[in-house]
């Protein structure tokens, strides 16, 4: 299991990478050389974009990363010393720190999509602007992901090589993605 939520996260990294390449080309063409955009409301549309997509994305494995980051921890407490990489524990870390982050802003967004009007549907202006919010707050915590997740598929390919055996996935509950990100349950 851990080995197929591993190529998910590939994929995730592969796509971070693409979006964020597509947005600097963007903002490249439609800035001045200040940085300002030539057209702000078409600007402010392109960012909405590259937050939604990015979101989307990780959302394939946000489900699974809370026992991702719980497995390579495991795995590098078991790793030779000598073979481990200094960024690792650091980068853990920022993973840990970005996926709570992201957590708490999926359970604020829960709770106001909830306390929506019954009209707010997905296409409304209601609806579709405090999703947005929730992405551009995202965004940093994405990219986070984006840049240091990488660590996860290394500690793994390391353990897989290692001459006894070592954990390849943490032991426990299996983690439904409806329950992910809301209050009870998560562990913090």
């Amino acid at each position: 299991m851990h080995g197929l939520l591993l190529r998910q996260l590939e994929l995730f990294l592969m796509e971070s990478r693409e979006i964020l390449a597509a947005w600097d080309a963007y903002s490249d063409e439609h800035t001045d050389p200040d940085g300002w955009p030539h057209d702000p409301l078409s600007y402010g549309r392109q960012m909405m974009r590259r937050d939604a997509d990015t979101w989307r994305s990780f959302n394939r494995i946000r489900y699974a990363a809370r026992q991702m980051l719980a497995t390579a921890e495991v795995q590098v407490q078991q790793l030779n010393p000598a073979c481990i990489q200094t960024r690792w524990p650091w980068q853990l870390s920022e993973l840990t720190t970005a996926l709570s982050q992201l957590e708490q802003l999926q359970d604020e967004w829960l709770d106001t999509r909830e306390a929506l009007t019954r009209t707010a549907m997905p296409g409304t202006e209601e609806f579709d602007d405090t999703l947005a919010e929730r992405n551009e707050e995202a965004w940093s915590s994405l990219d986070t992901w984006s840049a240091q997740g990488r660590a996860l598929i290394e500690i793994h390919a390391l353990a897989l090589t290692a001459p006894s055996p070592i954990l390849t996935s943490a032991p426990g509950p299996t983690i439904s993605p409806t329950g992910v990100g809301r209050k009870a349950g998560r562990r913090r």
